[in-house]
């Protein structure tokens, strides 16, 4: 059965699109479509429901917009090399500088999946990325998140400092009790080793929130 491709009202496709004016003239949707290899009309409209359903484009895509089977490996190839491009960017970097600069790649890491992770940034005595790990996933507190197996981390990796990161699936970048406590203990456990504890952001659906900033390092 033949379907229709969309385009736009110079009869350009949206490949064509994407290939003549920049991928910055399609809609999160097209962009969508095209990532998953099925830009007619019926996939558009599945995606337009399943972001609208999601409640946000984040949401849809950490569940696949709506596919399953080769549609959805296809959006979560493309998400995947996003963010490995991102590390690149930042491992490319001599040092790093500021909380905007971690937060940016951090955010693309983490704000796509649907569970709770805290996620470490190895740093050396300059500041350089020298690795990142996904470390513990799901409710941020005592019981899932342990001092001792962060410290073991930054030991093999003979670290000189780190910033913790975690995301809240709900978006609302806003440091809790648990946050804060988990935060104090991994700092201890950390002075005693001398590595450095130079921020925690947390990231939701906007700018995320770093710790630092708010003076509760």
């Amino acid at each position: 059965m033949l379907t229709s491709m969309v385009r736009d009202g110079e009869g350009l496709t949206l490949t064509q699109r994407i290939l003549r004016l920049g991928a910055e003239s399609l809609t999160a949707v097209e962009l969508l479509a095209v990532a998953m290899g099925a830009t007619d009309d019926a996939t558009l409209d599945t995606i337009r429901r399943a972001v609208t359903e999601a409640g946000s484009l984040r949401e849809a895509m950490a569940s696949g917009a709506g596919f399953t089977g080769a549609k959805a490996a296809r959006l979560v190839a493309a998400l995947e090399l996003a963010r490995r491009a991102a590390w690149e960017e930042l491992t490319a970097r001599p040092a790093l500088t500021s909380p905007r600069e971690s937060a940016a790649f951090l955010r693309a890491r983490m704000n796509s999946r649907p569970y709770e992770v805290f996620s470490v940034l190895f740093l050396d005595n300059r500041h350089r990325v020298m690795a990142y790990e996904e470390m513990f996933r799901g409710t941020l507190d005592g019981a899932s998140v342990h001092p001792r197996e962060v410290v073991r981390s930054a030991l093999e990796h003979n670290a000189a400092a780190v910033i913790f990161a975690h995301n809240h699936p709900s978006g609302v970048a806003e440091p809790s009790a648990a946050d804060r406590n988990i935060t104090r203990q991994l700092r201890d456990a950390l002075q005693l080793i001398g590595v450095r504890v130079l921020d925690h952001l947390v990231i939701g659906s906007g700018e995320p929130t770093s710790m630092a900033a708010r003076g509760l390092i």
